[in-house]
């Protein structure tokens, strides 16, 4: 039989994530599987999942970490309940051109100016007052999300006392911010995952600066209280029992049923295209590269695989 090559698929068909813990990942008789301590197998389909988020527990073999990065699946490694990461995979983000685009738009001041007012636009559906700079949008910005998170704890009948926690100690928390913690963790999977498969740096940010995820902040902040956020309120109202859980579960159907993977790649490029500039072209004396590159199959950021 002939060798037929693997390729990614672009997110917008793909299932959002799936969390993984207690089993070694690898790929048996060309599957991709977990093994739990019973040698019970479990197939996972790797190529139709946007992240995979290792909890505690999680081992990956060689040939596992090969084949999710050969189908642009990105791997997170998280702490309990995916509220701390520790370290991702990185299968797309394999744009120069988008990555010089994005670190021009955030290095000069004006440009950067226009992506924020662009972002604030977005996330509170009105243009942002004029004349403001970029520190002044982030002070209004944090006072209406201030004020939305009362009115969403008033609306669920939840004793709210500021959005609190400690990364270090999920438990430590009340359980309004365990299920907010939990459910952005969701959110951050699978934008950070948008955000590589459309050729950017997640560090990169315009809002947030100084982290490796800041980029994701910013782009998960612009629809995180359209959708998760009331539903961490709604389920913290109910007082469950394994709230982490139902968060999860929640926040999967709900990026279903919002086809949040099919928007998010079109609302990064919507976010930047408000800077008006276009990605640059290679220069006129850059080497090619030797051996030319297949042309992805996927998205924009996802490589190409012989």
């Amino acid at each position: 039989m002939p060798f037929v090559p693997l390729n990614p698929i672009p997110l917008k068909d793909r299932v959002s994530l799936v969390f993984l813990q207690y089993g070694q990942l690898d790929v048996i008789d060309g599957a991709f599987v977990l093994v739990d301590q019973n040698g019970v197998r479990t197939h996972i389909p790797i190529g139709s999942v946007a992240c995979l988020m290792l909890e505690p527990g999680t081992r990956v073999s060689h040939a596992a970490v090969k084949l999710a990065a050969t189908v642009g699946t990105l791997l997170v490694w998280v702490g309990e309940a995916g509220v701390r990461l520790y370290a991702a995979g990185q299968p797309g983000g394999a744009r120069c051109d988008r990555l010089l685009y994005q670190a021009k738009l955030a290095l000069d001041e004006d440009l950067r100016l226009k992506v924020v007012r662009k972002m604030f636009e977005l996330r509170f559906g009105e243009p942002p007052p004029s004349r403001r700079s970029v520190e002044q949008l982030r002070g209004i910005e944090g006072a209406r999300v201030r004020q939305t998170y009362k009115l969403l704890a008033q609306r669920y009948g939840v004793d709210w006392r500021g959005r609190s926690y400690d990364p270090n100690d999920w438990a430590k928390g009340d359980l309004v911010n365990q299920c907010i913690s939990a459910a952005t963790s969701c959110l951050y999977g699978i934008t950070e995952a948008a955000v590589l498969a459309a050729g950017y740096a997640p560090a990169i940010g315009f809002v947030h600066s100084g982290k490796p995820l800041s980029f994701v902040y910013d782009i998960a902040d612009i629809i995180k209280f359209d959708t998760i956020v009331p539903k961490a309120f709604e389920i913290a109202a109910r007082k469950p029992t394994q709230p982490d859980r139902e968060v999860r579960l929640a926040c999967r159907d709900s990026f279903r049923s919002d086809k949040t993977l099919a928007s998010l790649i079109p609302l990064i490029e919507e976010i930047l295209a408000a800077g008006g500039i276009e990605p640059p072209e290679a220069p006129a004396d850059a080497q090619p590269p030797a051996i030319p590159e297949p042309a992805p199959q996927g998205d924009a950021g996802h490589r190409g695989h012989r």
